[in-house]
């Protein structure tokens, strides 16, 4: 979201605690019984010419529809259910909200124009796509928006903020569009900076914030063009706390994010795409102490595995007057370090891979889909670096074939001039469309480049195992089968994966498909080792360690720990014969990975082993001597084919 140049941010510890005291709290209602979502079937055929099918997924770097075709999301945010108050005076006063647009936790202009006239001007504009705000605080709103909200829409009367949301979602998939939703907040409070939405836990807890993302995932379930959850935005520091990225802590983003993922595939829709944005902002803003963007740059060294590995989609934020390392702040607060517009069009291509679309590379652990979700510019803007920023961003996401979501898609004329659709009080279009609007051609040429289409083969997939602070079990097989190793810490690759990799220390393991796709036999008949009986006689294939190893026929998916001692192995039947033969790949005193890094480096600085592409792990060894790690020193390697 466009940050108010984000001078509140840590410039005054008063002023921000005097902010953090006047933000709203959640109003407390009874919900919809979750086993009952909304009914958003009935809708509006959608346009003829509109092909993709629901739901999506993910082929490597590409998002892809049911037919494995490309699914570019080229989108915009219809921003206003996330709140509009600025945090200071009356709420009822316009001048108190962000450009004097008072949204009344709504999508913006439907005080305006009909809905319908709001869609077409959408699909004139390109898009196929809404990313659609909404606070935590709109869900449980009892009262019903007042009738000036909706003047342009007299069939939306009388309905609470979260039954306007229904309808906007309803009119949206109804033409055709997919919604991809965000928890933008958790109050209905303007964002960003020290404002009680800093993390998805600022006004409230983990596990609330958990809850209400299975409501909504729910309640739109019926809705297959309801494509995707954005988990939350804009995750930053608060007065005293940086989020952090795995720490095991309660300001961990990338703990909570794997949580309300699992929950949202497991207990409410499993069609969703995820979309886990990078950590927004960390440290103070003063030049001399310790401050930085980090985006998305910590998934290099521990990405998320999700139980279904085909629906993450990683995202990142790029606005013209913040940096890499520079807040956006004017004035107070402000630090001597560029901002995006400051740099040269190579170094700004440089700092969008390295923060971002790195993701994209194909065959690592962290490999998904980047979505840019919030990227803008005003179209009063005269400033001649923040012009060619924009030109130089929308030429960057042209050449690498980008999806997008420009901020904001619509606000008042006369009052947000960053918006690309304006209306004025008799409904009125101005905006982007227009001949004048200086960000027409960058726009056409983002619109109108030459893009990737029709089928996306299938890609090999690579994901990370950790167990830093507890069980990664990404298998749904093996979750039915209950607790396979009580008291230990548990990882498992996700359904249609394989165990290829493991780090002497460092707790981490690799999974894959390559070359042989989902090896597993149908059913869940499963193996848990913990001893050498299944190594046959003459087979010692490590001598003086323990050998946790398969039953022929078998190949490895987990593994367990206890501290950093191995504990157990897991394994399941191959659905087709497998070799028996093997090689020891030895790990305990240097890495031992094939040579062309295939999966990436799964557990930086920590000696790793990892099978060939043609093969499958069949065994652990470990030692227990004194003096030695326990961890897993050798993997058993055997041919995928005898």
């Amino acid at each position: 979201m466009q940050t108010d140049r984000f001078v509140k941010f840590l410039t005054a510890l008063t002023l921000s605690f005097a902010l953090l005291n006047t933000a709203p709290s959640a109003v407390a209602t009874e919900r919809p019984p979750a086993d009952s979502p909304v009914d958003l079937t009935a809708h509006t055929a959608p346009p003829l010419t509109d092909t993709w099918q629901p739901p999506l997924s993910t082929r490597g770097r590409y998002i892809v529809d049911a037919q494995g075709h490309r699914f570019r999301l080229k989108s915009a945010n219809w921003d206003g259910a996330q709140g509009s108050w600025t945090g200071s005076g009356s709420t009822a006063d316009p001048a108190n909200h962000h450009a004097g647009q008072n949204s009344y936790g709504i999508p913006l202009g439907l005080d305006r124009a009909p809905l319908s006239d709001l869609l077409a001007d959408f699909h004139e504009l390109g898009i196929n796509s809404i990313r659609l705000p909404f606070s935590n605080e709109m869900i449980h709103a009892t009262t019903p928006v007042p009738d000036t909200a909706v003047a342009a829409n007299p069939q939306l009367r009388g309905k609470t903020p979260l039954e306007v949301y229904d309808a906007v979602v309803a009119a949206l998939t109804g033409d055709g569009f997919a919604v991809v939703l965000n928890n933008h907040t958790n109050t209905t409070r303007w964002c960003c900076g020290i404002d009680g939405n800093e993390r998805w836990n600022s006004s409230q807890s983990t596990a609330q914030w958990a809850d209400d993302w299975v409501f909504m995932a729910r309640r739109y379930k019926a809705d297959p063009r309801v494509v995707g959850a954005d988990l939350y935005n804009e995750v930053r520091r608060d007065i005293l706390d940086d989020p952090n990225w795995g720490l095991g802590d309660e300001h961990d983003w990338y703990a909570a994010a794997q949580l309300a993922a699992d929950r949202i595939l497991t207990e409410a829709n499993p069609d969703l795409l995820i979309v886990v944005e990078g950590i927004n902002w960390t440290g103070l803003p003063v030049d001399g102490l310790p401050h930085d963007r980090p985006t998305l740059a910590p998934a290099r060294t521990l990405s998320h595995t999700l139980v279904d590995a085909h629906k993450l989609v990683y995202s990142a934020h790029f606005y013209g007057y913040t940096g890499p390392r520079h807040s956006g702040a004017t004035g107070v607060g402000e630090t001597h370090d560029p901002r995006y517009q400051d740099l040269t069009r190579d170094q700004l291509y440089q700092v969008l891979g390295d923060q971002a679309f790195f993701v994209t590379t194909e065959g690592q652990h962290y490999t998904a889909p980047v979505w840019i979700s919030e990227f803008g510019v005003g179209a009063n803007e005269t400033g001649a670096a923040a012009r060619t920023w924009f030109g130089n961003i929308t030429d960057y996401f042209a050449d690498h074939d980008a999806d997008f979501a420009y901020w904001p898609l619509v606000g008042w004329e006369g009052h947000d001039d960053w918006a690309l659709l304006r209306y004025d009080t008799a409904g009125h279009r101005y905006g982007i469309l227009d001949q004048d609007d200086w960000r027409a051609p960058a726009w056409n040429h983002l619109m109108t480049a030459a893009s990737r289409t029709g089928d996306v083969p299938q890609v090999p997939v690579w994901r990370m195992l950790a167990t830093d602070h507890g069980d990664a079990v990404e298998s749904l097989r093996v979750r039915r089968g209950g607790d396979w190793d009580s008291g230990a810490y548990k990882a498992v690759c996700p359904d249609g994966l394989r165990l290829t990799g493991l780090s002497h220390t460092g707790r981490r393991g690799l999974c894959t498909d390559t070359t042989a796709g989902d090896l597993h036999a149908a059913g869940d008949t499963q193996t848990v080792v913990t001893d050498e009986r299944h190594v046959p006689a003459g087979g010692d294939w490590a001598g003086g360690y323990t050998k946790l190893q398969c039953p022929a026929g078998q190949f490895l998916i987990g593994y367990s720990r206890r501290g950093e001692r191995v504990s157990a192995a897991l394994c399941v039947p191959a659905r087709v014969p497998l070799g028996l033969s093997g090689r020891t790949v030895w790990f305990d005193r240097s890495d031992n990975r094939p040579s062309d890094g295939a999966g990436g480096d799964f557990a930086q600085g920590h000696y790793k082993g990892q099978c060939a592409a043609d093969e499958y792990a069949a065994g652990i060894a470990f030692t227990a001597r004194l003096g030695s790690s326990p961890g897993p020193a050798a993997l058993l390697c055997s041919p995928l084919r005898p």
